[in-house]
């Protein structure tokens, strides 16, 4: 049986982000009280991940410790380990929780590397991607959503997560070649410059496509780049400044 996951689809989900628009995070502390969503969220590990085929251990302990749940609207919170995704405000969403695994998964990521990111939405996948990775660098083209994101991982203590507000077609030159690159939106072709900045061995991991996408993994090689579909997928288009 084929799946397809969806990212910014369905009647429910397009109320919610109706209703939503432009809701504000809280603030993360961690030194704030206990957290009430342990079982929900080991749940989600293993029903939603697990028993769909993620196994690397890193990732699902990744899963495990990000509190999914802080980067929705309080109004949302209950719905945080939804098997779908969720409104975050301007039209935007956090993806499902499959597709941030395997999108995380396919990167095969180790503590040395580094990582950009085109998207940063939320900031979840980027938490995620800061708990396996040496150094994450991601860009979101809307300024509120970059601004908010930026103080949100501020606050949850990351260290290791440059925040920039810009156009993702240009990737970030001052830092490439990255190890690995994920892109949270959906570009008709692949931008030549992210193939790029990736170093040798590196991996691309994104939507590709118009109103048919495919999630694709490219893989550059010494002798060229490597090209895989994954699965169907519907995301948000990438925008060009």
């Amino acid at each position: 049986m084929r799946h397809i996951y969806y990212k910014h689809t369905g009647l429910l989900q397009s109320l919610l982000i109706i209703a939503f628009v432009h809701l504000n995070l809280l603030p993360i502390n961690m030194a704030c009280g206990g957290d009430d969503f342990i079982l929900p969220r080991e749940n989600m590990v293993r029903r939603q991940i697990e028993a769909r085929g993620i196994k690397d251990v890193r990732v699902l302990e990744a899963l495990r410790r990000v509190p999914r749940q802080e980067f929705v609207p309080p109004s949302l919170r209950h719905l945080a380990y939804r098997d779908s995704p969720l409104p975050i405000g301007w039209g935007q969403t956090i993806s499902q929780p499959y597709i941030v695994a395997l999108m995380t998964e396919l990167c095969q990521l180790k503590t040395e590397d580094r990582v950009l990111e085109i998207g940063t939405g939320s900031g979840y996948q980027a938490a995620i991607l800061a708990e396996l990775a040496k150094e994450v660098y991601t860009i979101e083209i809307l300024p509120a959503l970059a601004d908010r994101s930026r103080t949100l991982l501020k606050n949850f203590g990351y260290k290791n997560i440059r925040v920039k507000c810009g156009d993702g077609y240009l990737g970030w030159p001052d830092y490439a070649p990255f190890d690995a690159i994920i892109v949270t939106c959906a570009p008709k072709e692949v931008p030549e410059i992210l193939l790029e900045q990736l170093a040798v061995g590196g991996r691309l991991v994104i939507p590709v496509g118009d109103t048919h996408q495919e999630l694709k993994l490219f893989v550059k090689r010494q002798d060229g780049i490597e090209e895989r579909s994954i699965i169907p997928v519907i995301f948000v288009p990438m925008i060009k400044k």
